[in-house]
C-alpha cells in the first residue's frame, strides 16, 4: 500500500504541466464559453494599457523629461506665441512633432525609438553638442513636414478659417499661393518656435537650388 501511495505521488504531474493540460484541454477542464471571456478581458486589458503609454508619452511633460528637450528647444519654444499668446490657446510638443490619425502616430512612435537610443547614449547631453547638430536634427524636422504637407500645423491652422485682411499683403499672397498648392506652411514658418540653427539660411538656399 505504501509503495503505491509512493508511485501514485511521483507520477503526478508538476505545477506547469498541470497548467499546460488545464489550458490544452479546455473540453475537459473548463467551459470554452470562459476561455472566450478570459481572452476579451485580457485584449481589452492589453488595449487599454497600449493605448494609456500612447498617450502617456504624448504629452509636453514627457517630451521635456528629457534634459536636453527642457533645456535647449523648450527654453525658446517659451518665449514664442505657441506658448502663451493673448486668447491662452497653447500648441505643445505632440501637437507639432505627432501625427493625430493612428496610423501615422504609431509609425512616429516607432521611429521615435532612435532618439531614445541616442538619449541613452548622450549624442546631445550638452549645449555644445545640441548647437553642433542643431541644424540637422532642424533639417529632418523641416524634410518630414516637407513630406507631409505640414500636417501637424494644420492640427490647429485652417485656410478656410484665415481672415487675410488681417494679415500682411506678402503674409495673405503667400497663404494664397499654399492654398492653390505651391507652398507649404513649413517653407515660410521655419524657426516660428525655435532658434533657427545657424547656416539655416545657406541650407535653405541649397535646398531651393536643388
Amino acid at each position: 500500500m505504501g509503495d503505491q501511495v509512493t508511485t501514485e505521488t511521483t507520477q503526478r504531474p508538476g505545477a506547469l504541466r498541470r497548467l499546460w493540460l488545464f489550458i490544452a484541454r479546455p473540453s475537459t477542464s473548463i467551459a470554452l464559453g470562459t476561455l472566450v471571456a478570459f481572452g476579451f478581458v485580457a485584449g481589452i486589458v492589453f488595449w487599454g494599457g497600449f493605448n494609456w503609454s500612447m498617450e502617456a508619452t504624448n504629452s509636453e511633460a514627457f517630451c521635456i523629461s528629457c534634459h536636453e528637450m527642457e533645456a535647449n528647444v523648450y527654453e525658446e519654444y517659451k518665449d514664442t506665441l505657441h506658448y502663451s499668446n493673448h486668447s491662452g490657446v497653447r500648441a505643445t510638443c505632440p501637437d507639432c512633432h505627432v501625427p493625430q490619425d493612428w496610423v501615422h502616430l504609431v509609425a512616429r512612435k516607432i521611429r521615435a525609438t532612435n532618439e531614445l537610443y541616442h538619449h541613452f547614449k548622450g549624442s546631445i547631453d550638452t549645449r555644445e553638442k545640441f548647437e553642433e547638430k542643431r541644424l540637422v536634427l532642424a533639417q529632418h524636422v523641416w524634410d518630414d513636414m516637407m513630406e507631409t504637407d505640414s500636417r501637424e500645423c494644420r492640427n490647429c491652422h485652417n485656410f478656410d478659417y484665415m481672415d487675410f485682411t488681417l494679415q500682411e499683403t506678402r503674409a495673405a499672397e503667400r497663404h494664397q499661393e499654399a492654398i492653390d498648392g505651391g507652398l507649404t506652411c513649413i517653407q515660410c514658418h521655419k524657426g516660428v518656435a525655435h532658434e533657427l540653427p545657424k547656416g539655416a539660411f545657406e541650407e535653405q538656399q541649397i535646398s531651393k537650388s536643388e
